[in-house]
């Protein structure tokens, strides 16, 4: 097995001069990150199981006014088909919000102190944990892909 693919790529080599310390912190708070694209996902979930039942609802509408109930139809199409699902907003309104307020600034400040920190390089904290946790010189444990 060649001898480069018992290291990590240099994208994945902590900086001379940074500390265990700052590579942990940047552990942590990228996986902060991760949890709010979690988050995010949810929302977004949220959004579209929202969605499909506002559009299923079309289908209830016309079921009850074929079974002659056109008063309950009519007290959903008014009272639910189309609803904000909090004041002032549809699920699509807030994801925007969402992104606009909370996710896209998490994720400018955390690529920022990547960038201050450690010249812009990623998972360094699981690079370094995959390092120490694999078998040098096994076939299914090397550093990396061959180029």
């Amino acid at each position: 097995m060649t001898n480069h693919l018992q290291q990590p790529d240099a994208e994945h080599q902590r900086p001379k001069g940074v500390s265990d310390s700052t590579v942990e912190a940047l552990g942590a708070l990228s996986k902060a990150l991760e949890t709010t694209e979690r988050a995010r996902g949810a929302l977004y979930e949220f959004h579209q199981l929202t969605g499909t039942a506002d559009l299923i609802l079309d289908d209830a509408v016309r079921l009850l006014r074929e079974a002659g109930h056109a008063e309950q139809a009519k007290r959903v199409e008014e009272e639910i088909l189309g609803r904000n699902v909090i004041p002032g907003h549809w699920t699509f309104q807030i994801i925007e919000a969402y992104n606009s307020t909370y996710y896209r600034p998490f994720q400018t400040l955390e690529e920022d102190l990547r960038n201050q920190l450690v010249d812009g390089k990623d998972h360094l904290y699981e690079s370094e944990m995959k390092e120490a946790r694999r078998t040098r010189n096994h076939p299914d444990h090397v550093a990396r892909l061959q180029p």
